[in-house]
């Protein structure tokens, strides 16, 4: 008889457990995860009266896997224009939710008599949500169209990218057994430079190698170079001192911005939903059932604090953020729950063996528990809030609301805010650049440059004129290159007070630029040398060949931002741009898509017929029609089936609408029309709309947009006439195409 591994019996036994349990866990409409998790209870070691895993080792390795493949596909839904797009609000958010969580973790340890690095790894378990979760119990409840969504989206995203630095984090930590400030500030600082410099190079380089190799790439060769870049870059990570799954959290993100994206995260979802099955079951596997029993009482203690903190945490961030108290509750009350990143960190901390062995299950224990009260948490938040708004004396209602329109009520761009960001952009990624050619010279290409000559001096030479060749057109944007907006310019003409910071400016970006010199000589010749002798052969090299440097510099530029715009180029060559969810503050109105059902009675009438305007009080802001959008509608526009359309409304306007649409609101991913926006314009000495009608400004046809709202001395007025005239310090809201919308506000 021939005899079978018991990495297959293991496996077998596994999926078919967790394909048994799921199905139930299905039918009676729970999480998914929870099912895997059971599963892997039941094959474990603990429970007797069912076959059991042979080899746990393997199972670990497959468990590796799964992690890589669940952070590969969590960075193609990332993208870091998504994290630019977020905001501020998501942003100090999360940072405050995470914070105070990981404060309360880490307290509640201590108070228990645990270690301190227990302490540290409890606090960051608690510290974030579960995406899955959430994403499943909106859906479930239909409340993905509502406002507080928006916010917590993009705390999910920001939590996403925290939990990854928290694994490189944790696992420096676990490595030294102590915390040195030093080592973790230093930790931070490589971590945030290998990050820019991979997403730099991967931008730079695979965008257009897919782009030349796209006629040979069919669904399977696509799938085996996907899986060749991830796997690449785990080994590329694991080699420079960081986790694998950093590695594929980051090939993933830079995939993200390419235009075959969607097609690699559509054939990658079989074999993540395969390993990630794997992975929580080996989840299940680790649970110990007689530690959750020993310590009842401190996970009930733990739960409590993680759905309370939480709920309190975000509550404050977002308050903070300038969101009204209603979202701000809501918010709280979604991500009260942890999930699939505190499983990662729990087994980081078995697998590395500095945590107890009742810490893991516990994880998992409050994960299930807060899983079950998600649903009900979201349900009741909206009454929570309205029992809270009762209670609070009027004076604290006023201040809160005064607090938030003052905080999002929108002013215009500052030009210094404007420039100083340009800078910052040629600052940063022009150093980074120029210290990875010095580190790769010193280490890659001087040891073997050295091989081939005898003569010490004569390979030194040779590797100094190399580095120089390579790192001459950065040096040049380093020292010369200006911010190209119109901003910049308006700054140097008014010289009375702006010229001279930004000759600080110029004069601190050229020391940067002698010091990094003096870096990538000083790996090769002394000191002395670099500054006595290469200085000035840069210095000439730059004068000389200026215009050549100049214009390669710009070639390599150009090529980089094609490539990070490849994919918004080619939705906007389609028409098909992207739509997003934006707060209008205050006012509790926000973007959200509905499409239209083909048994819909609606079908076939004009809008002014429809009235929804009028029924309902929301408004159209563009339809969706195959390839073409319809922006800003009129009235005689007509809707036909599975167009998608864009809705302006509050919360509840929402709610009654969805019982006429009776559409599922779609927010999964990016969609077809993420580059139409809400957007609040400032009416100045920039705008130049002062004393024009909205009609006689061209606003509409400049955007493709809608004005629904002018704010006005405190004063809202909502669906204004096309013949209101715009007054100094009028706040416009405007939905229209991004980049027009942008073009506009930078008028001048």
């Amino acid at each position: 008889m021939a005899h079978l591994p018991n990495l297959i019996q293991d496996l077998a036994l596994i999926l078919v457990a967790g394909g048994i349990v799921t199905l139930i866990f299905k039918k009676l409409k729970q999480p998914v995860v929870l099912g895997y998790i059971l599963a892997g209870l039941l094959v474990g070691q603990h429970i007797t009266f069912v076959p059991t895993v042979v080899d746990k080792e393997n199972i670990n390795i497959l468990a590796e896997i799964g992690v890589i493949f669940l952070l590969f596909s969590l960075g193609l839904e990332f993208s870091f224009k998504k994290l630019v797009r977020v905001g501020g609000t998501a942003t100090i958010t999360a940072i405050v939710e995470i914070i105070g969580m990981m404060l309360i973790g880490y307290g509640a340890a201590k108070l228990l008599g645990w270690s301190s690095m227990d302490a540290i790894f409890l606090g960051g378990i608690l510290s974030v949500s579960s995406t899955t979760i959430i994403i499943r119990a909106f859906e479930e409840l239909g409340v993905k169209s509502k406002q507080f969504a928006g916010v917590v989206f993009g705390v999910l995203i920001i939590e996403d990218l925290v939990a990854i630095l928290l694994l490189v984090l944790l696992s420096t930590l676990a490595v030294s057994r102590q915390f040195a400030g030093m080592e973790m500030v230093v930790s931070v600082l490589k971590l945030l430079f290998f990050l820019s410099l991979w997403f730099l190079a991967g931008i730079f380089l695979l965008p257009t190698f897919l782009k030349r190799i796209k006629k040979l790439l069919n669904e399977e060769m696509l799938l085996i170079v996907s899986l060749g870049l991830c796997l690449g870059m785990v080994v590329l990570a694991t080699k420079v001192g960081f986790s694998p799954a950093l590695g594929a959290f980051v090939m993933g993100s830079i995939l993200a911005e390419t235009t075959s994206a969607e097609r690699i995260e559509h054939i990658i979802q079989p074999v993540k939903d395969l390993f990630a099955a794997v992975f929580f079951v080996s989840v299940g596997i680790l649970i110990n059932p007689g530690a959750i029993v020993e310590h009842k009482w401190v996970v009930l203690l733990l739960t409590v604090l993680t759905i309370v903190g939480k709920i309190l945490s975000t509550s404050i961030g977002a308050l903070l953020s300038g969101q009204p108290l209603k979202q701000s509750i809501q918010a709280g009350m979604s991500l009260a729950q942890i999930g699939e990143f505190s499983f990662i960190i729990a087994t980081l901390g078995v697998t590395l063996k500095v945590t107890s062995d009742f810490l893991y299950p516990m994880a998992v224990a409050i994960s299930a528990v807060t899983t079950f009260t998600t649903p009900y948490l979201i349900k009741f938040s909206e009454p929570v809030y309205n029992a809270i708004n009762r209670m609070l004396p009027e004076r604290v209602r006023n201040s809160l609301n005064k607090y938030s329109t003052g905080a999002q009520d929108i002013q215009a761009e500052s030009r210094w805010k404007s420039v100083l960001k340009s800078y910052g952009i040629i600052i940063g990624t022009n150093a980074i650049v120029i210290v990875a050619v010095a580190l790769l010279t010193s280490t890659f290409l001087a040891p073997f440059i050295n091989s081939k000559f005898a003569s010490g001096w004569i390979s030194k030479l040779i590797t100094f004129i190399i580095a120089l060749a390579v790192t001459m057109p950065f040096f040049w944007a380093l020292i010369s290159k200006k911010p190209s907006s119109s901003d910049y310019r308006d700054l140097w003409l008014d010289n009375k007070y702006n010229r001279g910071p930004l000759v600080i400016i110029e004069i601190l970006r050229n020391l940067l630029a002698v010091f990094l010199f003096g870096l990538l000589v000083d790996r090769l010749f002394s000191s002395l040398i670099a500054f006595a002798v290469a200085l000035p052969v840069m210095i000439v090299m730059v004068l000389v060949f200026s215009r050549r440097i100049q214009s390669f510099y710009h070639r390599i530029e150009n090529r980089f931002l094609n490539n990070l715009n490849a994919r918004d180029l080619e939705a906007v060559e389609n028409n098909t741009t992207p739509a997003s969810n934006v707060n209008l503050s205050h006012w509790d109105a926000h973007l959200a898509d509905f499409e239209v059902s083909p048994e819909a009675s609606f079908i076939d009438k004009p809008l002014e017929e429809l009235s929804w305007r009028e029924q309902y009080g929301i408004n159209i802001a563009f339809i969706k029609r195959g390839s073409k959008i319809i922006y800003a509608p009129s009235r005689d526009e007509k809707l036909f089936p599975y167009d998608e359309i864009g809705v302006i409304g509050t919360d509840e306007q929402m709610q009654h609408f969805r019982s006429i649409i009776d559409v599922e609101y779609d927010d999964s991913g990016e969609n077809a029309t993420d580059n139409i926006i809400l957007q609040k314009i400032l009416v100045d000495e920039y705008t130049r709309l002062k004393g024009q009608t909205i009609r006689g400004s061209g606003i509409r046809e400049k955007t493709n947009g809608l004005v629904f709202g002018i704010e006005r001395n405190g004063k809202h007025l909502l669906n204004p006439a096309s013949d209101v005239v715009f007054e100094w310090d009028d706040i416009i809201w405007l939905v229209g195409d991004r980049r027009k919308v942008s073009a506009l506000y930078h008028v001048g």
